[in-house]
């Protein structure tokens, strides 16, 4: 087996967090391992109280809990301490949220490198990974403000009870690959991918923290990121499949490979392991002109990564289990022998044959109830077909005379229910955004009759459209004020949706959210609205309040297929 590339696992730190730097040496004998980048100039890649240059050596600031900085973030809870630099829970009192800090001292060696980091990291702007959300130099400090999803989970502890399931598995790797690879066309690199910098949400979508800035706090750095962080991906695959750290060393909660065996693929450390994702993380593990797997070539970068991934056959999600009702037991009791022991082989009683059971009464009564019912639905018709019958013979054979004796036309025919009704025209509504339009050239696709083609809206942070606004939508004109019954509407995943309508008197299209009144809602991937009494008008605002996780891109967006009006 050619020699494979292979990853440093540094020192824990107080909340253990343990970072993986690519293409460094395996541990030293006193454990710290050494990045040999930084070893040349003498430098360790990571440790508690490490040295920040030659003779000089920066303590962390004394901060504690109810600590304010710039009047605004509240520190709650240090959970790192490390290298002259801390981290923190925090509140944000103006937004009432919570956040994450990471404070150094603005004189630390490092202070420029991760203001630098932690401001292109914010320029990316990618909801797949943990946005920076303020970094600024004051009072002697350098402190760097991100998210703080209270909802996610690290994949630590994901792993801690267990290897991933496959489509698990498929869908972490898909996510966090397409994920590095947007962000290295921006020329941006994490360098430290390991399992508590990958986090899953409730809604299962995976993130990325601290992109860029978590290797410039600790001054890690890489003459080829690219490859870096692919083997990185792949470490993360090969533990999620087998609960394995693919190292000699343990890391994260995991044990390491056995020693002096090499890197084996992850199919032959656990039984059951997908074959393909096996050797997509051996593609990636093994990216340094060796054999990657069986048959393939290795992946040096996540944009090849993202297109192996792409060529293989798509895992599904398993299918839902369900557990079968136990089996019907008749419970049948024979004259005499209830109560008594059953006999055996061997007993002197002799074994005789029961005879077949009888029916139940119950079935009996069953029977005749069903009788009787059948009876008396056949009376009732003959019935009601004699009286329609004999009110058709009173009727006069005049087909002129249709006037009733107090002027009712009976003649006239009733309006029927259900017509289509034609869309004139669409336009996209967001009153609450910047510049008040979302998407605008789809907006033909919500009603050209093809639920193949679709409008969409921005994507969003949660579904909530990130906190910014009640929603969107799509104002319908149907040419002329209209009774409308129902407006069937269909999304790509499930949807929450309000129905509002403009005046019937409008002059015009109105401008403004409050014109609207909400006459309908509901929420699901095909969802009908139908107003709770008469509807009359010709403005009409389909208004999206919830949107849905797309899984091709894993961002919350809002897909509107098509939208039908009737009367």
């Amino acid at each position: 087996m050619a020699e494979r590339s292979t990853a440093a696992v540094d020192v824990a730190d107080n909340s253990g967090d343990q970072p993986l730097t690519a293409k460094a040496e395996q541990s030293t004998a006193d454990g710290v391992a050494k990045n040999p980048e930084r070893d040349k100039d003498g430098d360790e890649a990571q440790g508690s109280g490490g040295i920040e240059g030659p003779g000089q050596k920066t303590s962390p600031p004394e901060l504690h809990s109810g600590h304010k900085l710039a009047r605004r973030y509240r520190l709650e809870e240090c959970v790192t301490r490390l290298d002259g630099f801390s981290s923190w829970r925090a509140v944000d009192e103006k937004l009432r949220r919570a956040v994450g800090v990471h404070i150094l001292p603005a004189d630390h060696v490092r202070a420029r490198s991760v203001l630098a980091a932690a401001r292109s990291s914010a320029l990316l702007g990618d909801p797949r990974f943990v946005q920076v959300l303020d970094a600024v130099e004051e009072n002697d400090l350098v402190y760097v403000v991100h998210e703080w999803l209270p909802d996610a989970t690290e994949l630590t502890p994901l792993l801690a009870a267990g290897p991933l399931e496959p489509h698990d598995a498929y869908q972490m790797v898909s996510q966090i690959a397409s994920a590095m690879a947007a962000a290295h066309r921006e020329g941006l690199a994490h360098l430290r991918l390991n399992p508590n910098a990958v986090l899953r949400t409730s809604s299962g979508q995976w993130r990325i923290r601290g992109l860029a800035v978590n290797a410039a706090l600790r001054g890690i750095s890489s003459e080829t990121p690219q490859r870096a962080d692919t083997e990185a991906i792949g470490a993360l695959l090969y533990a999620a499949l087998t609960q394995r750290w693919p190292y000699e060393n343990d890391a994260y909660g995991m044990s390491g490979l056995p020693k002096d065996i090499g890197l084996i693929a992850p199919d032959q450390v656990r039984a059951g392991v997908h074959r393909g994702l096996s050797e997509l993380a051996m593609r990636a593990l093994v990216n340094d002109g060796a054999t990657a797997s069986r048959h393939e070539a290795a992946c040096t970068t996540p944009e090849e990564l993202v297109k192996a991934i792409g060529e293989m056959p798509r895992i599904r999600p398993p299918e839902p289990t369900f557990s079968a009702p136990p089996e019907y037991q008749r419970t049948t009791y024979q004259q005499g022998t209830y109560g008594r022991p059953a006999p055996h082989p061997g007993a002197t009683q002799p074994l005789t044959t029961p005879p077949p059971p009888l029916q139940s009464r119950t079935g009996k009564a069953l029977k005749w109830a069903v009788s009787a019912l059948l009876i008396a639905a056949l009376g009732l018709g003959s019935w009601q077909l004699a009286d329609a019958l004999m009110d058709h013979g009173d009727k006069p054979t005049d087909t002129n005379n249709t006037q009733t004796e107090d002027g009712g036309d009976k003649g006239a025919k009733k309006p029927t229910s259900g017509k289509p009704i034609a869309i004139e025209s669409a336009r996209d509504f967001d009153p609450f955004g910047k510049d008040q339009s979302e998407k605008p050239g789809d907006i033909g696709k919500v009603y050209d009759g093809s639920t193949a083609t679709y409008w969409q809206t921005d994507f969003y942070l949660s579904p909530a459209f990130g906190n910014l606004k009640s929603g969107v939508g799509v104002i319908l004109d149907l040419g002329k004020v209209q009774e409308v019954g129902k407006v069937t509407v269909s999304f790509v995943g499930d949807t929450s949706v309000e129905l509002r309508s403009a005046s019937a008197d409008a002059g015009s299209e109105p401008t403004s959210f409050n014109q609207y009144s909400k006459v309908a809602e509901g929420s699901g991937s095909t969802v009908q609205l139908k107003p709770g009494k008469s509807l009359k008008s010709r403005y009409l605002l389909v208004w999206l309040t919830k949107l849905p996780l797309q899984a091709d891109d894993g961002n919350w967006r809002g897909r509107v297929a098509d939208i039908k009006v009737t009367s």
